[in-house]
């Protein structure tokens, strides 16, 4: 817990919720008139003190100055919370806003989680994950309760008026959120809101939304820390001890009208495998070992078919810049224009690792397998974000939100050797693949009508939003494939350009029926247009020349949907609330998942130029309760998508060579159903002071009800399958946290908390049966380790341990092992 301090007998942070409870009503609907009395107990020491000032004589006393103000505390125990991160995050309490929210600070993230990159930070949230495969990964998708790792388009994740999800597609890979504009030590507060029940926000929202904000200054500060991991690592015939290191630093002030934040961030990360290169039987070769060689490892892939690993394929090095600038102007004491900058560099390489080495010579071999030269790159990338906003604060009538964004991918080229040679050599001709071009914006206008005042009995908000994405996806040859100009020679491989739009105008009334009965109405209608589809896909003989191609002009799609919005909050008392809502939502299919047809680090995407737009409906039921320092909420939720986008990603087997290619297909599922229970619980004090638990347990039972369309065949039995009744690919039947901090005084904390998550498919026809393997998703329980130390009032320093005990699974990707970290943080 946030324990009070001697000083007043309250901390900084009981301070300032205290404040906003009083301000804002971060738990009852109503404004209270007048707030009970309130004893306040202090520590021992203070009491102690207190006591020595009353027997001590009495001094004169001197008049205060005049225009000094002392402004009067009262902590409200019910309501008034003790720890900042209970209270209404700023957005929902602004637009009243209907979803239940989770929220943490940055000073219980510097306290609780080994941090290094900014998504690190929302890990013992309830139900969440993210797909986190490596320090500094760049494809790290957030999965929530009922919406998987697949799913980078169902969430929504916003760093103050940025909006950092890159809806430009909606995989795991390029389209995955740009945590890496965000420095971690600009981070002051994190607040994920669950459902698509706000009007607000698009169906994108479908997964939940999350708020990243930064910790603007009122004063001059600057922090800069160093976080070293080091990983040590066996699997298959890789071994090896892969470090991190990474240095951040933030620095900010207020002067007069004018405030400023600008924070940086380095990282240099050598990565254990990212994936391996396995070799399939064939009619001729039916155990699956490459001709003429020794060192594979005998193995299956998750359907049970041979997939013998014959080496590791990406093996990566990256070195990763980014910095961003935020200024706030306050245009007069009501208005605040805001502008943010956020640039990104990174330059990786890697470097395949073969397991096999030839029987005639006992050298090392690629054995003619081009997997490894899908996994031999150089990949360079600048990209750069712009964000405005000009917001009104008036809390009266009328209060206004501006803002628009851009994101531009300045450059993006990966190049590759097209295949491999004798002994561990590659050709010299390649490809170079190409995303610089591709770009969006988002501009959204908001308003607040309070015809009642603040605290009256209706508040209207209403909006107009408008985006746009642009896919620019060339794949040129190259003649000397690690020498070459951005457009190789010139002769396209493939190329996919296409382009989305999407309009909307939403409304929505929170209508105070009685003081503690508030429910609230919306709706949002949309326009989606997908325009500019264009496909060239090329047949390619092993040496790189092109021997067929078809170019075909994509049809043109549009759709206009209305969606409806209700929720209705009770507040039984002020310990006690019970929330039902329902939301509608459109999910647009993604430029990428229309147009991009791609091979990058050896997967193969094809896309799907007809997909239809999915439609959600969601509803919720949740019961709270609520103490200054912890609450408990139970959530009983049901999901109905029609048309659901799914992809699916299987190893492919070239029937002549052997060689197994992850292949990614896309398509539209007829109708899935997910409905669960989540459970949580946060709560400080407990038995002893200083002792905080916390933790949650989810439960969703996912099928598919409908899929007209499936003609599947079991790849083990080759026999037809089914896909009705079967889970829903990437979401888990549990999903559990648990943790224990324990802060004796302010200079320490002790953290220990574990991570569990149960079996999920990557088909949809639930073939992927067999566990532990390369391309498998596997369970995995996780525990985790950190120790906090505030050696001083500006020194601070941590040692932690993820994953304690080594758990090794797979995620299709192989997951981090055991990994120690060590920071140290210095604040000026």
């Amino acid at each position: 817990m946030l324990r009070l301090h001697a000083l007043c007998g309250v901390s900084v942070v009981a301070i300032q919720a205290a404040l906003l409870a009083s301000t804002s009503g971060a738990f009852a609907q109503g404004s209270e008139k007048e707030l009970p009395a309130v004893s306040v107990d202090a520590p021992k020491e203070a009491r102690k003190l207190a006591q020595r000032s009353a027997n001590a004589k009495p001094r004169a006393t001197r008049p205060a100055a005049a225009n000094r103000s002392i402004p009067v505390i009262v902590v409200n125990p019910v309501g008034g919370e003790t720890r900042a991160s209970l209270a209404t995050p700023s957005a929902v309490a602004r637009y009243q806003l209907p979803q239940q929210s989770f929220s943490i600070t940055a000073k219980e993230v510097d306290e609780t989680i080994n941090l290094k990159d900014a998504e690190d930070a929302v890990k013992y949230m309830p139900s969440l994950f993210v797909r986190k495969r490596n320090d500094g990964d760049n494809q790290a998708v957030l999965a929530t309760r009922s919406w998987g790792l697949n799913s980078s388009a169902r969430t929504l994740i916003y760093y103050d008026d940025l909006l950092i999800s890159a809806l430009i597609g909606n995989n795991n890979s390029g389209a995955s959120p740009k945590w890496n504009l965000i420095s971690p030590e600009a981070i002051g507060r994190i607040d994920f809101l669950n459902g698509p029940f706000a009007a607000a926000y698009p169906g994108n929202s479908i997964g939940g939304v999350l708020l990243i904000s930064s910790k603007m200054p009122d004063k001059p500060f600057a922090v800069a820390k160093e976080t070293v991991s080091v990983m040590p690592w066996s699997q298959y015939g890789t071994k090896d001890t892969y470090v991190t290191s990474q240095t951040s630093a933030a620095a900010g002030n207020r002067d007069g009208n004018l405030s400023w934040l600008v924070s940086a961030n380095y990282l240099d990360s050598f990565q254990q495998p990212l994936s391996y290169v396995t070799f399939g039987a064939t009619l001729a070769n039916p155990t699956g070992t490459p001709p003429g060689t020794t060192g594979m490892f005998p193995a299956q892939n998750k359907q049970g078919m041979i997939a013998n690993v014959v080496g590791a394929g990406t093996l990566a090095h990256s070195q990763q810049a980014s910095g961003n600038l935020r200024l706030a102007w306050d245009v007069s004491p009501l208005v605040q224009a805001t502008y943010s900058l956020g640039i990104w560099n990174n330059h990786q390489t890697s470097d395949p690792q073969t397991y096999l080495k030839s029987t005639a010579t006992g050298l090392p071999t690629f054995a003619g397998i081009s997997s490894f030269a899908n996994s031999k790159y150089i990949w360079d990338q600048t990209h750069v974000s712009n964000a405005v906003a000009l917001k009104s604060d008036t809390k009266g009538v009328f209060d206004f939100d501006l803002s628009a964004s851009s994101y531009n991918y300045l450059q993006d080229i990966q190049t590759n050797p097209f295949t491999v040679r004798a002994g561990t050599s590659y050709s010299l001709n390649g490809k170079v693949t190409r995303m610089d071009g591709t770009n969006w914006q988002n501009a959204d206008a908001k308003g607040i009508w309070r015809p009642d005042g603040i605290d009256g009995a209706h508040e209207v908000s209403f909006g107009v939003h408008g985006d746009r994405y642009r896919l620019e996806n060339p794949v040129y040859a190259s003649t000397v494939w690690y020498s070459t100009g951005d457009k190789g020679n010139g002769t396209l491989y493939s190329q996919g350009i296409g382009e989305t739009r999407t309009g909307a105008l939403w409304l929505q009334d929170a209508w105070k029926i009685v003081p503690n009965l508030k429910l609230t109405l919306g709706g949002r209608l949309e326009t989606w247009r997908a325009l500019d589809g264009f496909n060239l896909n090329t047949i390619q003989n092993g040496v790189g020349v092109i021997t067929s191609s078809a170019a075909v002009n994509q049809p043109a799609l549009s759709s206009t949907n209305f969606s409806p919005k209700a929720s209705l909050t009770y507040d039984l008392n002020k310990e006690w609330r019970i929330t039902g809502s329902f939301g509608e939502a459109y999910r647009y299919p993604t430029v990428t998942e229309l147009y991009q047809n791609i091979t990058v680090g050896g997967v193969a995407t094809f896309a799907n130029p007809f997909l239809v737009p999915e439609h959600d409906y969601t509803g919720e039921l949740n019961i709270e309760r609520r103490w200054n320092d912890g609450r408990v909420r139970l959530t009983l939720f049901r999901e109905r998508t029609n048309n659901a986008i799914i992809s699916q990603t299987n190893l492919v087997t070239n029937p002549t060579t052997g060689v197994q290619t992850p292949t990614t297909v896309i398509s539209n599922v007829d109708a899935i159903r997910m409905q669960g229970v989540e459970l949580s619980a946060d709560k400080d004090n407990v038995l002893i002071n200083g002792l905080q638990l916390f933790g949650s347990v989810t439960y969703v039972d996912s099928r598919i009800l409908a899929d007209a369309s499936w003609a599947g065949f079991d790849p083990l039995t080759n026999l037809p399958t089914t896909v009705v009744g079967k889970r829903v690919p990437y979401v888990p039947d549990w999903r559990a946290k648990f943790g224990v901090t324990y802060r004796p005084n302010e200079s320490w904390a002790y953290t220990v908390a574990a991570r569990y998550s149960g079996k999920q498919y990557s088909t949809l026809d639930n073939t992927d049966r067999i566990p532990r393997v390369y391309g498998a998703f596997d369970n995995f329980f996780v525990v985790d380790l950190k120790i906090h130390y505030n050696a001083t009032k500006n020194f601070s320093f941590d040692f932690g341990v993820d994953n304690l005990f080594n758990e090794q699974y797979f995620l299709f990707h192989p997951f981090p092992g055991r990994t120690f970290v060590l920071a140290a943080k210095y604040t000026f």
